[in-house]
Order: structure tokens, then C-alpha cells, then sequence
């Protein structure tokens, strides 16, 4: 993986400007055949989805008050477990993108809906639509996967503190929601901000997430168990609430991390991008840079139809239950404009996507050329990148690559 730019083939250089075009117009009509015949269906099918998802936590948290029985606390954690990754994944996103905002009902309406979530509404919105799904995987633009914590493409520079990425990628599936706050807030950025200088927008902004996660955090860890009290359940109670929350963060990580980061997916410079990027050029952007996961309705339906991520890029407002019908169609465009259609089962993508993340935690090259017999030598290289200056990370960098260049000039 390096940027598109600077690939030795670039995979969009058979097309031309007009082809491109021609591709956004055919995708638009796409979409605008699903906006002309949403209908009843449509807003059946996802009042029952939220109708479903709302009986399956009341009865769970109705469980959890026995938890103190070992057979009811899997019961009720499983049933609360799918509760959480419906709310989040089918509803609570979907809802956000304002894919059901055409059926003008205040109870389902991104304006209105608040998500069971660290993360606000309104912060979710603002970094996830406006930001990512406009620059999507485009370095120093999107950072809604971790461009700004991680490496993610082989022009980043190198530095040993990237050797951690593996660990801290893992903390984050852990504890995903409160990432994707962090992300929303651009915690980081802000706190680098001496204090007395942090803008009025991030302090109400903070306020407002920490209000939020005292809320959640209230309702998962003090009232559901309190309310089991009487049953001998508040630890119980507890602990099954930690790993339905446990369990809804490391899902939805696993499922972004297939549709974003699996090997294949192409980054693009921020430089390469024009001001006046057009709906084609979009689109073809969308296209390249998300990867699908294949399966079954239900692996669809508990991904909330992300496992259609390049259609979900293409088509981010069109409601979730249309994306299956809509990605034979975009399928048949990706081989007529001889474009890779990057879908996969969920283990390969999941597999592929750690590897990268372990891969771009190394130095360029260093995994490629590191066998058993010389890993001891590959070692010790590692180790003097890691503790002694840039000089010397530099030229082990440029020897490491060459070697890999070798190899793969050989092959």
C-alpha cells in the first residue's frame, strides 16, 4: 500500500477524464432509481428493526436483574450485545447519515436521534459525514480510522513509537466509542492547544461528550446493576454490561477496519486532489479507497449493511436495506471500467487488515525481507533503528527498502 500517485501503476491510469464522468453519470442514475422508488417498505423495514432492537434490550436488561444465575448472565449478555451493535450499526449510524429522513418521522430523523454512544450526535455527524465521507482516505484529511494515532501508508515516515501500533490498535477496538469521541473532539490537536487558547467551540464541545459519557456510563454501570440489587445481581449485572459494551466496540472496529483498511484499499495524497474535484472523480475515490465484506443477511444486518461499505462511500444517504440490491449494479461498473471490486469473507478482510497494521508498524521493508534464518541480524537492525538517531534510521531505511526491491525484482 502507498498512495495511488505513487504506485508504480497507478490503477485508474487507463482511464480518461470522460470516462470518469461517464462512471459518475451512471452512478448517479443508481442512486437516483433507489431515491425514486423508496417507499412503505423501506420505512417498515427499519421501524421493525428499531422495534426489534428496543424489545431485545428491554428483555435482556429484564434477564440481567437473575444475573446472578450463571445461564441467565449469558443469556442476558448476549441478547444485550446484539441490542448495542443494532443500535449502533444499523439504527444509530444509519440514522445519523439521514438515510431516513425522507419519511419525515421525528422519532426516526438524523436532526433528532441520539445513539447509545460516547460519541454526540452532532459530533459523530460533523467528523464522520462531513469530513470523512468527503475526504475519504485521503492522509492528513481523513483521520477517521486512525490517520492521526497510526501509520497508515508506507510514505509516512517511520519512527519507533510505531512499533506500539499493534497494542494500541487493540485498545481501541477495546474501547472504540470513546476513540471515535476522542476523534470527534480532535482531542489530540486540541490538547497540544495551550489551555487558555482552546476555542469556545471545543470546550462546549468537550462538555457536552463528557456529559454524554457520565449518561451512558450512569445507565450501563450504576442503575441497570442497582436495579438487580434485590436479586444478589449488581456485580453480575456489572461485568455483563463491561462486555456488552466490550464486545459492540470490538465489532464495530472490526467491521470499519474491513471496510477502510484491508490490503488493496488505496490512500491518496492530499496534494493530488483537486479544489474542484468533481462527482466522478468522487466517486472513483469512493470506489478505490473501501473494501466490502461478503456473507450472509444476517452478517449484513449485525454490520448495518457496512459489510456494503463501497456502496455505503458511493451512496452514504440511500437507506441501508437498498445496499444488497444496489451492489450487483455497482459491481458491474467496477468490471466495465476494469476497477478491482475489493469484497472478501470477514476473516480474510480481518486478517488482511491487521497484517497491514502490523506491516506499517515496522520499517518499510522490514517485514518483507525478515526470514527465519536471518532474524536474529533483522533484529538487531530493528533494535539500533529504534534507539539510535535518524541518521541511522534513515540509512537502515534506505538499505532495508533496496533489499526489498531485490527480492521483489527476483520473484
Amino acid at each position: 500500500m502507498t498512495t495511488i500517485t505513487k504506485k508504480p501503476v497507478n490503477p485508474t491510469a487507463h482511464l480518461t477524464p470522460e470516462d470518469i464522468e461517464q462512471l459518475g453519470v451512471e452512478l448517479d442514475a443508481i442512486r437516483q432509481d433507489v431515491l425514486d422508488t423508496r417507499g412503505e417498505k423501506d420505512a417498515a423495514y427499519i421501524r421493525n428493526i428499531v422495534s426489534v432492537q428496543r424489545r431485545l434490550e428491554l428483555a435482556s436488561r429484564a434477564v440481567l436483574l437473575g444475573s446472578a444465575l450463571p445461564p441467565l448472565w449469558v443469556l442476558g449478555t448476549v441478547g444485550l450485545s446484539v441490542a448495542k451493535i443494532l443500535e449502533n450499526m444499523e439504527i444509530g449510524h444509519n440514522v445519523m447519515h439521514g438515510q431516513w429522513d425522507w419519511m419525515r418521522d421525528p422519532k426516526i430523523h438524523s436532526t433528532t436521534w441520539e445513539w447509545d454512544n460516547a460519541s454526540t450526535a452532532d459530533g459523530w455527524k460533523h467528523a464522520h459525514n462531513e469530513i470523512h465521507h468527503t475526504y475519504t482516505n485521503i492522509v492528513g484529511k481523513d483521520n477517521d480510522l486512525g490517520y492521526g494515532i497510526m501509520r497508515v501508508d508506507e510514505d509516512q515516515r517511520w519512527h519507533p513509537m510505531y512499533l506500539a501500533q499493534p497494542l494500541w490498535n487493540f485498545i481501541n477496538a477495546c474501547f472504540f466509542e470513546y476513540g471515535i469521541a476522542a476523534y470527534d473532539l480532535e482531542l489530540g490537536r486540541n490538547l497540544r492547544i495551550p489551555k487558555e487558547k482552546r476555542s469556545e467551540q471545543f470546550k462546549n464541545n468537550l462538555s457536552k461528550t463528557l456529559k454524554k459519557i457520565r449518561k451512558q456510563a450512569t445507565k450501563d454501570y450504576v442503575v441497570n446493576p442497582a436495579l438487580a440489587i434485590p436479586f444478589g445481581g449488581f456485580l453480575p449485572t456489572l461485568a455483563a454490561n463491561f462486555t456488552a459494551n466490550l464486545v459492540r466496540n470490538v465489532w464495530s472496529h472490526s467491521v470499519i477496519m474491513c471496510g477502510h483498511f484491508p490490503e488493496g484499499v488505496e490512500t491518496f495524497e492530499k496534494k493530488s486532489i483537486p479544489d474542484d474535484e468533481t462527482r466522478g472523480e468522487w466517486y472513483l475515490r469512493q470506489m478505490l479507497g473501501s473494501a466490502n465484506i461478503s456473507g450472509s443477511k444476517a452478517m449484513h444486518l449485525m454490520s448495518g449493511n457496512l459489510s456494503h461499505q463501497i456502496e455505503h462511500h458511493l451512496f452514504p444517504d440511500l437507506p441501508s436495506n437498498r445496499y444488497a440490491e444496489v451492489a450487483p449494479k455497482v459491481q458491474a461498473l467496477f468490471e466495465k471500467y476494469d476497477l478491482n471490486y475489493h469484497s472478501a469473507p470477514l476473516p480474510q478482510q480481518v486478517y488482511s487488515a491487521w497484517h497491514k497494521v502490523v506491516r506499517l508498524s515496522l520499517p518499510n521493508g522490514w517485514l518483507e525481507t525478515t526470514t527465519v534464518k536471518n532474524l536474529p541480524e533483522q533484529s538487531k537492525l530493528l533494535w539500533a533503528m529504534t534507539t539510535k538517531g535518524p541518521k541511522v534510521r534513515r540509512a537502515a531505511a534506505a538499505r532495508l527498502q533496496q533489499q526489498a526491491r531485490r527480492m521483489t525484482k527476483a520473484a
